[in-house]
């Protein structure tokens, strides 16, 4: 996974990278960290491999690595961090040899990854949407009481 290596050592993503754990440096709840990135990354690809999506690791990887870099944005100035990642990971995408198409995916998985109507579909904006959801573990979290996740949105049990 050569362009994945590459997006991980791309000053632009360890830039945002540093600035999303400044400003949750000291968050109760769940971060937006290469910790996070990695559980959507790899839970993604569980989900392509048992619904037999057959889509590209390293697409799945891309996202999931690209997908919250801009919520310190969000924190500083209200743009939806879907948008500011999506202003972001262009830029990544074209230095790190991913072609127009494979970043039009991407970034369209990056923009629609908070929207629930893609919930279902079987590409990598259903993949994303829904790896990123399962990647919580409130059932582990000391701050899941005062989570304004509701009840039904949360992940009590482990499914991934």
């Amino acid at each position: 996974m050569k362009r994945i290596d590459k997006i991980l050592s791309h000053n632009a993503f360890l830039t945002h990278l540093h600035e999303n754990n400044a400003a949750e440096a000291k968050r109760r709840f769940c971060r937006h960290n290469m910790e996070h990135f990695l559980d959507v990354a790899r839970i993604g690809c569980i989900i392509n491999l048992e619904e037999g999506l057959g889509i590209d690791r390293e697409l799945i990887y891309a996202a999931a690595l690209l997908h919250d870099l801009g919520k310190h944005v969000q924190y500083e100035s209200g743009k939806p961090h879907e948008l500011a990642s999506g202003e972001i990971a262009p830029e990544i995408l074209s230095d790190c040899d991913f072609d127009e198409k494979e970043a039009s995916v991407i970034l369209s998985a990056i923009l629609s990854h908070r929207n629930v109507d893609v919930a279902k579909r079987r590409d990598l904006s259903g993949v994303l949407y829904r790896a990123d959801k399962a990647s919580r573990a409130c059932f582990a979290c000391k701050a899941e009481n005062d989570c304004s996740w509701k009840g039904d949105k949360k992940n009590l049990t482990i499914r991934y």
